[in-house]
């Protein structure tokens, strides 16, 4: 074994990656998950280059609030890369964070893609991993790693169902004999929901929000289907008038989160809806036993799972800890990896 592969075997402390359009959250092999930090980068723009000032934590509180000269970015959009440079700058710093020990140690890396990402995005993925730093990088699809990371044992000869809704893509697919037998990938998610929320205040109470806002109104009264009374819990918060442009305070109500958010989940309720149509009788069979497993940070609105089960008339129940299946079922890959081989890409 040549000497660097040598020392990388001892220092390099192999990595699952879940790089997610608003979380990243790397496993290191044997033990557990290490980091979970926002999506996110700050740059400073000075004589037309672009110089990192912040990633994650620090870069999320910077946006909304910088000057002119600074731009705070999700280089993960719906799920892949749509700013190769700062993507890798990310990583880069994510792998440095995790890897405090040793500057030469170049770990093998898994990093989860979503079902629909073309050829030309994972390969970008791959790219942006390797050049971040890592002596391999293998690709396994998210729906896989979710349904690993919730416990579904795929490997038999029995159907099962997962629908991860996460920040940029929901992705439902049916499983069976360890691989996709059907997916769909729809690019809606907890950003698509963020948009919804901007929109409707903007349309209905004719007041600008920012992200920030539309995130907090989500997580506080945000619900997939209307409390009995219309109304339900209530929150204020603060925008800026679409007619004067002053500052104001609007008050909203769950039954109105439930109106904006509407799109996104009866979009979602027909992405499994269709799957359900195209999966083979035998697995559908299967699927109306064990219901229907929701993961990713999607899953923690409220009453989605309700939303659901009334669309498609089975059981669906939130898997423990959704928000870290991915990033567990990928860590899992990375464990077994001989066992799984066939699941991950480490093509080129």
């Amino acid at each position: 074994m040549p000497m660097l592969d040598y020392l990388n075997s001892l220092f390099a402390h192999d990595m699952a990656i879940d790089l997610g359009t608003a979380n990243t959250l790397v496993q290191v092999k044997g033990e557990g998950i290490v980091l979970d930090e926002p999506s996110v980068v700050a740059y400073e723009i000075k004589d037309g280059q672009r110089r990192v000032m912040a990633i994650g934590e620090a870069a999320k509180l910077m946006h909304g609030r910088t000057p002119g000269s600074i731009v705070v970015t999700r280089p993960m959009r719906d799920g892949v890369i749509a700013d190769f440079s700062i993507a890798e700058e990310m990583v880069k710093y994510f792998i440095r964070k995790v890897h405090k020990r040793t500057a030469f140690a170049k770990p093998r890396i898994i990093v989860c893609v979503p079902h629909g990402a073309t050829p030309v995005e994972r390969r970008a993925i791959r790219q942006s991993v390797l050049a971040a730093g890592a002596r391999t990088a293998g690709l396994i699809y998210e729906p896989i790693a979710a349904a690993l990371g919730a416990g579904i044992e795929i490997s038999q000869p029995k159907g099962s169902m997962i629908v991860d809704i996460g920040g940029g893509t929901t992705e439902v697919a049916v499983m069976s004999l360890g691989d996709i037998v059907h997916a769909k990938s729809i690019r809606v998610g907890g950003d698509y929901m963020d948009e919804a929320i901007i929109n409707y205040v903007l349309d209905k109470m004719n007041t600008h929000i920012g992200h920030a806002t539309a995130e907090k109104i989500k997580h506080t009264i945000g619900t997939a289907r209307p409390p009995k009374d219309q109304q339900g819990k209530r929150i204020k918060f603060h925008g800026r008038s679409n007619e004067g442009g002053q500052p104001t305070e609007v008050v909203m109500t769950e039954g109105m989160a439930a109106d904006a958010l509407n799109e996104p989940i009866d979009l979602i309720r027909k992405a499994v809806a269709m799957t359900l149509r195209l999966t083979p009788p035998d697995l559908a069979s299967d699927i109306w036993e064990c219901g229907i497993i929701l993961t990713g940070g999607g899953a923690l609105l409220k009453d989605i799972d309700m939303a659901l089960r009334e669309q498609v008339n089975l059981a669906v129940t939130v898997a423990d800890d959704p928000l870290t299946c991915v990033a567990k079922g990928t860590g899992l890959a990375l464990t077994l990896e001989k066992t799984l081989r066939s699941l991950i890409d480490y093509r080129s």
